[in-house]
């Protein structure tokens, strides 16, 4: 006999940016994954009804563009990465040698194989900022490109970073093959929207006028250098 079951979350008029992880379980296994925002508030289940497949992928896919939405930390390092613009395939390998590094120490973490503290990881987060915005403000673009080896360096600590979401829910190992999966997918979506708006506009201010190029960079280099000195700082010193 089905039972339904309603679950209310009444945080979000406190914090609109705060975040519930739901997993009912029945029986001894798990049966249900919700996520709580301040769109979902509640959440219904039914005694007796498995969770469809499509509704974890989904679930988790959007999760996963959340997470590097709402990561000015993560944006900005990828920003970093593409300020000395280059051809279709540098780029394409910049992009994936940082989705092949992360993509293995975010399954490591979500297994609890390999799991940094994060008073480790987050100052590290910051540090890689730091070293991307300063490659892209003293490296000429004819000079030898560091990218790829930054980019695969240091994406084995951002996976780490993207993991903590993950981690947060508690899952038991048996439910994480669909949302560790959709989760690292809708990571690489969000990664891959970020490229496709900065990279064109960037090339094509390359193109048009490279002095500007130049000038941009030269900012934006400064900008991110002082976005990871002001995280490292507040992360290595936390506030009690």
């Amino acid at each position: 006999m089905e039972t339904a079951i309603k679950v209310h979350c009444a945080l979000f008029s406190a914090d609109p940016r705060h975040r519930t992880f739901l997993n009912i379980y029945q029986g001894g296994s798990l049966r249900y994954q919700g996520i709580f925002d301040k769109n979902t508030a509640q959440i219904d289940y039914s005694t007796g009804v498995e969770q469809k497949t499509i509704t974890v992928v989904r679930q988790f896919l959007f999760e996963g563009i959340h997470h590097i939405f709402i990561g000015p930390d993560h944006i900005l390092f990828i920003i970093g990465l593409l300020l000395l613009g280059g051809s279709v395939g540098q780029l394409l390998r910049v992009v994936t040698a940082f989705t092949i590094a992360h993509s293995i120490t975010l399954v490591l973490a979500t297994l609890n194989i390999l799991s940094p503290p994060a008073r480790v990881i987050e100052p590290a987060i910051a540090l890689s900022i730091i070293f991307v915005g300063a490659h892209a403000l003293l490296q000429g673009r004819d000079q030898r490109d560091w990218r790829l080896l930054f980019a695969f360096g240091f994406g084995f600590v951002h996976g780490f970073g993207f993991a903590n979401v993950l981690r947060a829910m508690d899952l038991p190992r048996a439910a994480l093959g669909w949302s560790l999966f959709s989760f690292n997918v809708g990571v690489e979506v969000g990664q891959a929207c970020i490229v496709l708006a900065v990279a064109p506009l960037l090339a094509l201010l390359y193109r048009r006028s490279p002095v500007m190029a130049g000038r941009v960079v030269g900012a934006g280099s400064f900008c991110v250098i002082f976005a990871g000195s002001f995280w490292f700082v507040e992360r290595l010193f936390p506030a009690s």
